[in-house]
Order: structure tokens, then C-alpha cells, then sequence
């Protein structure tokens, strides 16, 4: 996807489970790489430079916490309203110069805290920017208007309407289009679309839709 001239992409590494090294063909150069607290171990894991490490601390390691400048960590006290994840995705979101937002990993252990993550990415004040979450061996991405996926022919894909209805869905390259069609929040038919070309698109006229690529 290209940036608009001075703007930046976002790499949001969380805690969970640990990530595969290949999530770094995924990666663009030069992200501006923010850890939600244990996704810290992550990233060096990944070789990938902290630039700012935000959360109240309990899940990274001492070692990891020591190769960061202080200037560069943002503490937060364990009693607080929000997950490291969603302090991360505040700051990010808070940033002039960021318009996309890959967030790394964030799977894993906890069901609440994978459905909390799900809904987090799809909140209505994080709409300005293009987000894509990276979770092993799944990817998802947040569509407000268009995306363009790449897949190869018999692929898994499901749209999921989050937060409401999608209103006028309409498709191409997927074995089951559809043509202006509603999809009803609770609704599963969305779920398990194949890629019936290399490329699809998805489009909707309204709503927000997490359209997920079960295999990666």
C-alpha cells in the first residue's frame, strides 16, 4: 500500500504468544516500532528495534527493559482502564504523521483478551488509519470502504461484520460473491469465502468489516 508523502506505517508489536521470524516479510522497512509491554521480547526475538515500549511493565523482561533508553518507555501503573495493547494503539493513533498500523501478534492463552483485541482494531476512533493485524498463522484486515487481498485460488477468507451491519458488501475473486449485499452483525455468512483468483476485492458502502485470511 503506498504512503502519503511523509507518512509512516506503524508496527505494533503485542504480547501473546510468540511470532514465527517469516511475520517479517509482512513488516515494511524502517517501521516505527511500538511494544505493548511483553511484546518487547518479541521484538528483540525478531530483531526488531523498540522504539517506544508502552504498559505497566509486568509481562517484559528485565534484560529487554534494560537495552531500551528510558526516554524511550512509557510506564503505566497495573491498576489502570485499558490494556497495554490499547495504550499503544492511542498513542499510534495520536501520531500526525502515522496513517497504517500493522499490529504483530496478540494471540494466544486468553479468549478474552483475543476477542478485546478484535473489537480494539475496529473501534471507530482508530478509523483514520489502514489497519492490519498479523496473528499466526492468520492475518486480518480492518475495511471501512475497499481493500485489495492477495491469496491464492481456494484459500480460506471470512467476512466478519463488527460492531453493526455491513452495509452493500460486493466482492470479486471470491467463489461466493456478492453484489451489494447486507451482512448482518451475528450473521456467519461471511464466514469461510474462498479466494477463487489470485486478487479479490471488498468493498461496502457502510459498516466495518475484519475480513480474515485464516492460513496467513
Amino acid at each position: 500500500m503506498d504512503l502519503s508523502p511523509g507518512m509512516k506505517t506503524a508496527v505494533i508489536v503485542s504480547g501473546g504468544d510468540p511470532v514465527p521470524p517469516d511475520v517479517l516479510e509482512d513488516l515494511p522497512d524502517d517501521p516505527w516500532v511500538v511494544a505493548a509491554d511483553g511484546g518487547a521480547d518479541h521484538a528483540a526475538d525478531l530483531g526488531l528495534a523498540v522504539d517506544v515500549l508502552i504498559g505497566d511493565l509486568d509481562s517484559v523482561s528485565r534484560d529487554v527493559v534494560s537495552s531500551i533508553d528510558e526516554e524511550r518507555i512509557i510506564g503505566h501503573p497495573t491498576d489502570k482502564d485499558a490494556t497495554d495493547l490499547e495504550l499503544a494503539f492511542e498513542l499510534v493513533a495520536a501520531a500526525d504523521d502515522v496513517d497504517r498500523v500493522v499490529l504483530v501478534g496478540g494471540t494466544g492463552g486468553r479468549l478474552d483478551h483475543f476477542l478485546a483485541n478484535a473489537m480494539l482494531i475496529c473501534a471507530p476512533r482508530f478509523a483514520h488509519l489502514d489497519l492490519v493485524w498479523i496473528a499466526p498463522p492468520a492475518r486480518a484486515t480492518v475495511v471501512r470502504d475497499h481493500v485489495r487481498l492477495h491469496g491464492s485460488v481456494g484459500d480460506k477468507v471470512s467476512l466478519i461484520p463488527i460492531g453493526g451491519d455491513a452495509v452493500g458488501v460486493t466482492t470479486t475473486g471470491l467463489r461466493w460473491p456478492l453484489a451489494g449485499d447486507d451482512l448482518r452483525i451475528g450473521s456467519t455468512r461471511g464466514v469461510s469465502n474462498e479466494f477463487s483468483t489470485a486478487v479479490s476485492t471488498i468493498t461496502i458502502e457502510s459498516g466495518v468489516l475484519l475480513v480474515v485470511q485464516p492460513e496467513g
